[in-house]
C-alpha cells in the first residue's frame, strides 16, 4: 500500500538519469533490470525509452491525489474539481480516471513506470505511435504489460487508457494476486475523500480492472 520509503527500501534502487527525466527516482532492482534490458533494445530500433515516473509511495501518491481532490491541481479542460464536482463520490471518480487513490496505486510495487509522455494522443502519431508500437510488438519479451488497456467490453471498469503505464509482470503479478486476497476498501484510509472508496468498490474496479493480458 505505499507506506515506507524507496529509498530506504533493500529491494529498491535509484534509477540512474540516462533512463529518465530526472534524478531521484526508484524501481525494485529486479524491475529495473528488466527495463534497461528493454532499453537497449529499443535504442538498437532507434526507440528512446525515459521513464518519466517510477515508485510513488503513499505520501507522494496521497499529494497527487488532494491536490486534485481541492482543486490545487486542476483535472479536465483546466477543471477545479471541488468546484466542479461538489458530490464527493463524483469527484473521486472523475480523478480515478487518471489518478489512484493513496494505497491502491500500482507505483507502490515498484514494478511499474511511466514512459516518455503522459498523453495517449502523443503515442498515436509520429515518432509516439512508432515508441508504442515497439512496446507492443517487444515490451513482452522483458516481463513488461500494460495494464490500462483500452476499455471495453474485457475491461469495462477501472483507470482510463494509459499508453504510457507498463508493469513488470513477475512481480506486478504476484502482487496483483496478492490484493485480490487481501487488499479491502475499508483499508484505504488517511487522505480527503477515502470515505468514497467503500462505495466506489476501489480495490474490484480499479486495482483488479486490469488488462486481461496482466493478470
Amino acid at each position: 500500500m505505499g507506506k515506507f520509503e524507496p529509498k530506504q527500501h533493500p529491494d529498491f534502487v535509484k534509477v540512474e538519469k540516462k533512463y529518465a527525466d530526472r534524478e531521484g527516482l526508484y524501481l525494485r532492482k529486479d524491475t529495473y533490470e528488466a527495463f534497461k534490458k528493454m532499453y537497449l533494445e529499443a535504442k538498437k530500433d532507434s526507440v528512446n525509452l525515459t521513464v518519466r515516473s517510477a515508485t510513488r509511495n503513499f505520501d507522494y501518491q496521497k499529494r497527487i491525489w488532494e491536490r486534485k481532490w481541492t482543486g490545487e491541481t486542476k483535472i479536465e479542460n483546466g477543471k477545479d474539481a471541488s468546484q466542479a464536482y461538489p458530490n464527493a463520490k463524483e469527484r473521486a471518480l472523475k480523478i480515478l480516471e487518471f489518478s489512484s487513490m493513496p494505497g491502491t496505486s500500482r507505483h507502490h510495487w515498484g514494478t511499474d513506470v511511466d514512459l516518455n509522455s503522459f498523453s495517449n494522443e502523443y503515442f498515436e502519431k509520429g515518432k509516439g505511435l512508432k515508441e508504442y508500437e515497439w512496446l507492443i510488438v517487444n515490451a513482452s519479451k522483458f516481463g513488461f504489460c500494460q495494464p490500462y488497456s483500452e476499455k471495453g467490453t474485457s475491461r469495462p471498469f477501472g483507470y482510463e487508457e494509459e499508453k504510457w503505464h507498463w508493469s513488470y509482470l513477475p512481480i506486478a503479478k504476484k502482487l496483483t494476486s496478492k490484493a485480490k486476497v487481501s487488499l479491502t476498501d475499508d483499508r484505504i484510509k488517511g487522505f480527503k475523500g477515502a470515505e468514497t472508496a467503500k462505495e466506489i468498490g476501489v480495490v474490484k474496479k480499479y486495482v483488479l480492472g486490469i488488462n486481461r493480458e496482466c493478470l
